[in-house]
């Protein structure tokens, strides 16, 4: 998706550009070619496209202030060091087949 972005920005510049440059071209048209062919499309596009992950981040912030809230979240030690695993201290046993 950001490919297709970067292109199109990268295409709309160059025609901001080249409406600069020509000799009958103007700066104030090229800022609307700016705007018009690039920044406000893309930027359209951009939050049309960004709207599932929106929607994601915002209901797995809400599931997580309600695991907060219900006391499910899980709590962490007041040490600075990691949880021991189940089997830390115990040696490894290998079994011969």
């Amino acid at each position: 998706m950001y490919l297709v972005a970067i292109a199109w920005a990268y295409v709309a510049l160059l025609m901001a550009a080249a409406e600069a440059l020509s000799p009958q071209g103007t700066l104030l048209g090229a800022f609307i070619t700016l705007m018009l062919y690039g920044v406000l499309p893309l930027g359209l596009l951009l939050y049309i496209l960004g709207t599932p992950g929106r929607k994601r981040r915002r209901r797995a912030a809400e599931l997580a202030a309600e695991a907060d809230s219900a006391g499910l979240a899980p709590q962490a030690d007041a040490g600075g060091h990691a949880a021991a695993g189940p089997a830390e201290g115990l040696a490894a046993e290998r079994e011969e087949a």
